[in-house]
């Protein structure tokens, strides 16, 4: 983990949300924790992880998603050189 995001209160923050035990938990955990535009965007970023990790191009993604290239470029490159977190997530959707 980045040692800037190794606090107490981020590690409380996870534990809270491994406490959640549904969707409808999460999803009202999430409502007040962020903006919709912060819901929005963390959910477009899953969203292009997994088109990247299907093929698609840049400009499909783009074109289908409204995202921005930067934005892209850098799902694509935690994809890439991040800590794995993205594709695990992506593996256990699969299942």
């Amino acid at each position: 983990m980045n040692k800037n995001l190794k606090t107490d209160a981020v590690d409380r923050l996870f534990d809270a949300i491994l406490s959640l035990n549904t969707r409808e938990e999460c999803c009202n955990f999430f409502e007040d924790l962020c903006t919709i535009n912060e819901l929005l965007s963390l959910s477009q970023r899953l969203e292009v992880a997994s088109m990247l990790k299907s093929g698609k191009t840049f400009v499909e993604i783009a074109k289908q998603t409204g995202v921005s290239t930067a934005t892209i470029s850098r799902v694509n490159n935690c994809l890439k050189n991040g800590t794995g977190g993205y594709q695990t997530a992506l593996e256990r959707l699969a299942k």
